[in-house]
């Protein structure tokens, strides 16, 4: 897989993290008290992360990733069956056997969203 891609998929996963992780900051309370975490250090530390993260992409691949990620939650999405699951548009059928290892990085042509190729 890309490098850079790799790098998307975790920043995804992170950004994933930090949303569930505001979103049952109630609920968290009795995690934050047991196990002695704060939800507000977590948040910034998610937050740091994500910046270090960001920092090793490509300038192309960044500004891409900073224009996709304001306005949608997902900004990395499969691929299944030739169909982009962030806007359920069919993709170029060439790019399905070049990106069988997902060595490119590549975009929705509709959505604008990263795409990753799953067998």
């Amino acid at each position: 897989m890309h490098p850079q891609l790799e790098l998307l998929l975790e920043m995804q996963d992170l950004r994933s993290q930090k949303q569930a992780l505001k979103e049952q900051a109630d609920e968290r309370e009795v995690e934050s008290d047991v196990f002695e975490v704060e939800i507000e250090e977590a948040l910034e530390e998610l937050d740091r992360k994500l910046e270090e993260l960001e920092d090793r992409l490509d300038p192309s691949v960044q500004s891409t990733y900073r224009r996709v990620s304001r306005s949608m939650d997902r900004a990395v999405v499969p691929v299944l069956n030739g169909v982009c699951y962030g806007c359920f548009i069919a993709v170029p059928r060439s790019w399905a056997s070049e990106a069988a290892e997902n060595e490119e990085v590549r975009t929705c042509e509709n959505c604008g969203r990263f795409l990753y190729y799953v067998d």
